[in-house]
């Protein structure tokens, strides 16, 4: 077994033992599974040589921030929710750096800005009527940061051929619909059944993009 091999599915092992500690409420072993989950996609990145480019640079700084951002949102803290918002959307913008300094086209850019913008939108809306006063002016800047990520996602792709990108950016993105649910909207067992795994395969997906960008 390749050492990368070995580091995705010790990471997809953790997200499943972290979903059963999740159901049963077993708090210690969220923590550590959680952890080891995140450490992995990490690792894979480092693995894969993502210090030899300025690309993979970026993507390793972003997935070490999204580390960050999975411990800061494993307490229920509303100050160490809004730190976890924060290392995420730093994450986010590591990532569209990532994507703009790979290789980039603008007309494609621009093209994925249009359905952002609308999906954008259509969250913000979605969530509105659920947000405090405190939380609604970060939560609108991540959602424009993480769409901002994945129109530069589609302009890398676009220029590269490197389409996992892509494909990693919006399942990020999609696991964030499932973070807001449950943080926002309706706290359920089902928001982390969908999400974690697309979240944690985003990153592995993200991570491996060191290796063909």
């Amino acid at each position: 077994m390749t050492p990368t091999l070995g580091l995705v599915l010790a990471c997809l092992a953790a997200v499943a033992g972290l979903l059963y500690a999740e159901y049963r409420g077993k708090r210690f072993a969220r923590v550590v599974l959680k952890l080891c989950a995140s450490t992995a996609f990490v690792l894979l990145a480092a693995v894969l040589g993502a210090h030899e480019s300025t690309y993979g640079q970026f993507i390793l700084a972003a997935l070490v921030l999204g580390w960050l951002g999975d411990a800061l949102l494993l307490s229920d803290n509303s100050r160490l929710f809004m730190a976890g918002l924060g290392a995420f959307l730093a994450s986010h913008l590591c990532f569209a750096a990532a994507f703009i300094a790979g290789g980039f086209s603008l007309p494609s850019f621009g093209l994925a800005a249009l359905p952002a913008v609308i999906a954008g939108g259509a969250i913000a809306r979605w969530l509105w009527p659920h947000l405090s006063a405190d939380f609604k002016a970060p939560v609108v800047a991540y959602v424009v940061a993480i769409l901002f990520m994945c129109a530069a996602a589609a302009g890398f792709a676009a220029a590269t051929g490197v389409w996992r990108a892509l494909a990693g950016a919006v399942l990020f993105a999609a696991s964030d619909i499932a973070v807001a649910r449950d943080r926002f909207v309706l706290k359920s067992f089902t928001n982390k059944l969908w999400g974690l795994p697309v979240y944690f395969i985003a990153q592995l997906v993200l991570a491996s993009s060191v290796a063909v960008a």
